[in-house]
């Protein structure tokens, strides 16, 4: 109707597609960057598969079908596999980010992401490639500021939340304290949560 409109007023008629709303990571709301629940496709190959493996179960054949090359036929063959039990929903998240990473970033990238997956999250080690910051501040720093001054976390009220449950380790110790005062040294390694590694350089 509004093509119609648009040619009786002598405007150029205008064609729009439209596409299904993608939910994001948290299944909920739909993927945006200002709610954190999105995939970026500027984001490394290891923080793309990461984050593919946290999509929810159920919405594994919505990915497929909207942001990978697979073919209509290839998503329901997928479809029919998970529903007969014939493929683990790990293995399909695997596969759906091994796929993402290959698109954006090629197969040697998409290889190279899934083994390191397996490698940390699976068998509990380091990553082989893990981001270098060099440091320049004192040699002994309160964990909250250290955290958020290597920008892994935005604020320090979020930094003491992620220590409160777990999710921080110095050199794969975990971190308890709160209150805790960092000695810097060279090669000294902080992860944060499941994805997020970074390297100390002096």
């Amino acid at each position: 109707m509004g093509r119609h409109f648009q040619e009786k007023f002598g405007k150029e008629k205008q064609v729009a597609m439209l596409m299904p709303l993608l939910e994001g990571l948290d299944g909920v709301e739909k993927m945006s960057k200002s709610k954190k629940n999105y995939i970026g496709i500027d984001e490394s190959p290891q923080e793309m598969y990461g984050k593919a493996m946290s999509i929810p179960d159920e919405l594994m054949n919505k990915y497929f079908e909207l942001i990978t090359d697979f073919s209509p036929e290839q998503v329901a063959k997928l479809k029919a596999d998970l529903d007969s039990g014939e493929l683990h929903p790990r293995d399909a998240k695997m596969l759906l980010g091994k796929t993402i990473v290959r698109m954006y970033h090629g197969t040697e990238a998409a290889e190279k992401a899934e083994q390191q997956f397996i490698s940390v999250f699976q068998k509990g080690t380091m990553p082989d490639e893990i981001p270098v910051v060099e440091w320049k501040g004192n040699l002994e720093v309160p964990i909250l500021d250290f955290l958020v001054d290597l920008k892994l976390l935005g604020s320090k009220s979020e930094a003491r939340r992620m220590i409160e449950n777990n999710g921080v380790k110095i050199n794969g110790e975990k971190v308890e304290d709160t209150r805790l005062r960092v000695p810097i040294t060279e090669g000294l390694v902080v992860q944060v949560g499941k994805r997020k590694f970074v390297k100390i350089k002096m």
